[in-house]
């Protein structure tokens, strides 16, 4: 199964994506051939024609993506699912104009585009229409038995249970000591006693056990777990089932010998090299695209609120250093004469221009020199005040480990949730922020910067 790092990629959404393909692919084929009757069948096995249709999928496909048609709730609001839709095909019809105008070799020849689009639009809504209608996302599956009922065995429920793309069934729970049989935890209520795991297994087909017991030791079915795992059934620790399907590290009762035994924080010299050198060339490459825009803010700041142009703040970067970082001011001068606070929705001190460039991220553009300084990193958990540090290090176990990386200008907890001004969202991030260093890699940093594009054209999570 195709992961991010450990996060799994759900199968369903693996069937979207392959029957979007066929369903954009097919179109395009067959309106080549109804325009063009003459170049068949000679031209059917033709290199140049595959690949051509192949960069229509892939355009369509993006479009797919960046209008949040494989996130399922989307697929299953027809009102959304329309109205994206639309927008998508819109775009990607506008897009291959584009391409094909800079480059006319890439067409399929006039008018194919034209003729295709009806059919791909009609192909892809009634694909997911039907997907709805048939309940092919439905749980019921795979089906999963919780041992225990601790606080990090019910978080993992609430999660599948709110996504239905995993396919999965949570038959149950079973309790520690068979006392509150029939009571109901999430949904599923507990159904047996930890000592009968065997037999409940059996009677209810169980693909996997996950354990989530409040207390291990002298309550594990030790000698049970093990005849199941030799058997075939799957047995997981809730937290490493829980890093598998949500992508993070859940902190309830998360204990330090979990973290130090489970596989992952690698950092090989050849990661950090490479790591630095994409860090230098797509920082020069953003660098000289935005340049003509920098007088321009530089401009509109000075006109609205005078100087300074540019906001400094130290922050705590890699092995709780100190450093700079450098933004385009976005707020009223003496922003914290009060002492210093996290930003909020709808937030007094931000200025007009401010709030336009914090939406469209570009704020952020000068932290590329703090990247080019080795002070941050294009991708990695974003540094805090050192004021914020010491309340958040007091109150959240193992804060102060997302300062063995350097920090980022984006990163895995900043494409995957939205502004955070609470102990608990600085909890959530931080979650995210130990999933990213448990599974460094160049694929995974390769896969934020990806999804960062996607949320700042959709301008999401700023305030």
């Amino acid at each position: 199964m195709p992961r991010i790092g450990s996060h799994q990629v759900p199968p369903r959404t693996l069937l979207l994506v392959a029957v979007d393909s066929l369903a954009i692919g097919l179109p395009l084929f067959v309106s080549t051939v109804i325009r063009f009757p003459h170049h068949f069948p000679e031209d059917l096995y033709g290199v140049a024609l595959w690949l051509k249709i192949a960069l229509g999928i892939f355009v369509c496909g993006l479009c797919l993506y960046f209008s949040d048609l494989y996130d399922f709730r989307v697929v299953r609001s027809r009102a959304s699912l329309l109205v994206n839709m639309a927008k998508a095909i819109g775009f990607a019809l506008l897009f291959l104009s584009l391409i094909y105008f800079l480059v006319p070799g890439a067409t399929l020849g006039r008018g194919v585009a034209l003729l295709a689009f009806p059919f791909i639009f009609a192909l892809l809504l009634s694909w997911r229409l039907s997907v709805n209608a048939t309940n092919l996302l439905a749980r019921g599956d795979a089906r999963m038995l919780v041992i225990g009922t601790g606080e990090a065995g019910v978080s993992l429920v609430r999660h599948i249970l709110g996504h239905p793309e995993f396919n999965m069934k949570v038959v149950g729970f079973l309790d520690e000591n068979g006392q509150n049989i029939g009571k109901s935890m999430v949904n599923p209520c507990i159904i047996g006693a930890t000592k009968d795991v065997e037999e409940i297994v059996t009677r209810e087909k169980i693909d996997s056990v996950v354990l989530a017991l409040k207390e291990r030791r002298g309550s594990t079915p030790v000698r049970e777990l093990l005849n199941l795992k030799v058997a075939g059934v799957r047995v997981e620790d809730v937290h490493s089932c829980f890093e598998r399907l949500s992508g993070r590290i859940n902190l309830d009762h998360l204990s330090p010998s979990w973290l130090i035994l489970s596989e992952g924080f690698k950092k090989s010299r050849i990661t950090r090299a490479t790591k630095r050198a994409v860090d230098i060339l797509i920082s020069s490459l953003i660098l000289v695209l935005v340049a003509p825009l920098l007088p321009l803010i530089a401009l509109a700041i000075f006109l609205e609120s005078g100087r300074p142009i540019f906001f400094r703040q130290t922050r705590v970067g890699y092995k709780g250093q100190p450093f700079e970082l450098i933004k385009f001011r976005s707020m009223v001068q003496d922003a914290e004469k009060n002492g210093p606070r996290w930003a909020a929705k709808q937030d007094s001190r931000v200025t007009r221009v401010g709030a336009f460039l914090r939406k469209t991220r570009l704020d952020e553009i000068p932290q590329l020199f703090n990247v080019f300084r080795g002070e941050m990193s294009l991708v990695g958990p974003r540094p805090e005040r050192p004021h914020f540090c010491g309340l958040l290090a007091e109150e959240i176990p193992f804060f102060n480990l997302r300062h063995t990386v350097r920090p980022g200008l984006t990163g895995w907890a900043q494409t995957r949730f939205s502004y955070g001004a609470t102990l608990e969202d600085a909890r959530r991030k931080l979650e995210l922020d130990l999933f990213y260093l448990k599974n460094l890699s160049i694929v995974v940093d390769l896969a934020i910067l990806f999804e960062t594009v996607k949320v700042v054209v959709l301008r999401r999570g700023a305030q």
